[in-house]
């Protein structure tokens, strides 16, 4: 999977501290997914929405990175230095939308990497998509962006489009584009489940809608 194999993630270490500058690094190859999605006045948003947090969080890395070695460090020094308006500032506000973005990516693969699918048309993603969309962001979105978002699923790609679009257009058979699907989420699913922990602990999650 040309794509989404294209930089490995480092594996999480036993005890879940992620250290941001490969991190970043990794994840700054995946926006150009939401462009295999099609329709563009939903998707791209998500995309450009992606890429902007993760500069948010590289600058702030950048500007001293021995302080902000790992995620751990981004929220915990940002806790410090923001006082009440923490955490809806910086980097742990620009990490908390990126989570969110990653999440709707990975359900929806693993959903398509499960066989998950509408019997009557198995080459739609429809019902992947929806699952993505209900778990990683429908409660973060206010009325009209959900509408924007349900009405979407109707102009995504084929399966087999999308598959040979991750492929960057080479024609690869349909078991081994799952495997290597299989292979990044095996990857990187630890990696947000211990992002999402985090947030947990921190009480660094917040609800409201965008």
């Amino acid at each position: 999977m040309a794509l989404l194999l294209e930089h490995e993630f480092k594996p999480l270490p036993a005890d879940k501290q992620i250290e941001t500058l490969p991190f970043l690094e990794a994840v700054a190859h995946l926006p150009p997914f939401f462009d295999c999605l099609g329709t563009p006045i939903v998707y791209s948003p998500v995309k450009a929405d992606l890429t902007g947090n993760i500069k948010k969080i590289r600058a702030v890395y950048d500007s001293n990175p021995a302080r902000f070695k790992t995620l751990q460090n981004i929220l915990e020094v940002e806790k410090e230095l923001h006082g009440s308006a923490w955490p809806k500032t910086g980097a742990t506000l620009a990490l908390m939308w990126l989570k969110r973005g990653l999440k709707f990516m990975l359900v929806l693969l693993q959903s398509i990497s499960d066989g998950e699918r509408d019997e009557e048309h198995p080459n739609l993603i429809r019902v992947n998509a929806l699952k993505a969309y209900e778990i990683a962001l429908k409660k973060y979105h206010g009325w009209m962006l959900q509408k924007l978002f349900m009405g979407s699923v109707y102009a995504l790609p084929y399966k087999s489009d999308l598959l040979k679009a991750l492929e960057k257009g080479k024609e690869v058979k349909e078991e081994e584009s799952i495997e290597k699907i299989h292979q990044f989420l095996t990857r990187v699913t630890p990696i947000l489940d211990a992002i999402y922990e985090m947030y947990t602990k921190m009480n660094a999650e917040l609800s409201y809608k965008a």
